[in-house]
């Protein structure tokens, strides 16, 4: 009997979901030397995830990082494996989902796939599994593992997901015989909880990584830069498959009461405190040493990975940052992963202003008429 997910789950009812992203990293997804940047204790996870869950958030999102974005403040530098991390999120909450983010480069589906079933028990079905294709050359370095032409790794993660769900799925052993994995007599158990197998999401942003998760997500993270040109980027995707998938997005929540005050404060995260030499090497990183780009252009980048390592900004007041989540869910956006300085001392403003603020949008649901 395939068991009821409870309303937090991404399978839940509201509008536009919500997830906590990047928790599990040192920093978040803020470079600041402001002292109350994110440390990611377990204590501190273990915090979080549970008043996300009690808020009845969707979801919780880490970030596979094997190496830090160096400067004063390493962002990212210290980070829980996310495989662990979610199990120990799933004891511990109810309602949430957690995810998984694996870089299929790294570790052979075979062994993956029980891993991730062993979770997804743990959670009572509420794992989900975030693949990553892979970007970081230095990260792949570390594990002696070469790092795949840009369009071959999307062919080599559609192998490794393929041989996952087949291990899901089937009952007898079977070989698979392909371009990247040659595999005897592959039998797991148990199946995944229910018979109903974790959630696929990618984030690939690239022509290549969209048609990947066309033929095989659940949902798709967009990179999203410019809020006008959403609906038409979601309207692209949609129309490529005859499957409903669903698109989501990240983003940096700064928020105040008023427009000044956010601006007061963004200016105090990212120019009185910003970690400007980790945002030069993170955006050398993501430019490849592209050097046609424009200077403003790359101050505008290292800006932007300062307040929220590339994501959305999320910036003004609370009516402002509600609206904007409102234009975002009319652009066909079903949910937004989102990144806060602190993810415990900023939560309250995130649960008791912003929330409320969706819901008088018709975005959400007030939790407690749903988790009965």
């Amino acid at each position: 009997m395939t068991p009821q997910l409870p309303p937090g789950s991404m399978r839940g009812e509201n509008r536009l979901k919500l997830g906590l992203f990047g928790l599990n990293c040192s920093g978040g997804l803020t470079m600041t030397k402001a002292p109350e940047r994110w440390d990611p204790s377990w204590a501190n996870n273990l915090t979080a995830a549970r008043l996300a869950d009690e808020a009845g958030l969707e979801f919780v999102l880490p970030i596979a990082r094997w190496l830090g974005y160096r400067g004063e403040t390493d962002t990212e530098g210290t980070s829980f494996e996310t495989l662990t991390w979610a199990s120990g999120i799933l004891a511990a909450t109810e309602g949430i989902s957690a995810f998984g983010t694996v870089h299929v480069g790294l570790i052979n589906p075979v062994f993956a796939a029980k891993q991730l079933v062993t979770a997804h028990h743990i959670g009572g079905g509420r794992l989900g599994l975030n693949v990553v294709s892979g970007w970081n050359e230095g990260e792949y370095g570390m594990f002696d593992v070469p790092m795949l032409e840009h369009d071959e790794r999307y062919a080599y993660t559609e192998e490794w997901v393929t041989i996952a769900q087949r291990i899901w799925a089937e009952e007898e052993p079977f070989d698979f015989d392909g371009r990247y994995f040659r595999l005897k007599g592959v039998l797991s158990k148990p199946k995944p909880l229910g018979d109903k197998r974790p959630m696929l999401m990618s984030a690939g942003s690239s022509p290549a990584g969209r048609d990947f998760a066309v033929r095989n997500a659940d949902c798709l993270f967009m990179a999203i830069v410019d809020l006008e040109k959403v609906a038409g980027e979601v309207a692209a995707l949609r129309a490529a498959t005859s499957r409903r998938i669903g698109c989501y997005g990240s983003g940096h929540l700064l928020t105040r009461p008023t427009a000044a005050e956010a601006a007061d404060y963004y200016h105090y995260i990212v120019h009185e405190n910003g970690d400007w030499e980790g945002a030069e090497h993170i955006v050398a990183i993501r430019t490849q040493g592209n050097r046609s780009i424009p200077a403003e252009r790359i101050l505008e980048l290292k800006e932007r990975h300062m307040a929220g390592i590339g994501s959305f900004p999320l910036v003004g007041s609370y009516d402002e940052v509600a609206d904007t989540l409102w234009k975002l869910s009319e652009a066909g956006i079903d949910g937004m992963a989102i990144g806060l300085v602190n993810y415990i001392d900023e939560f309250p403003t995130l649960r008791d202003e912003i929330l409320p603020r969706l819901e008088r949008l018709g975005l959400r649901v007030p939790h407690t008429a749903t988790s009965a």
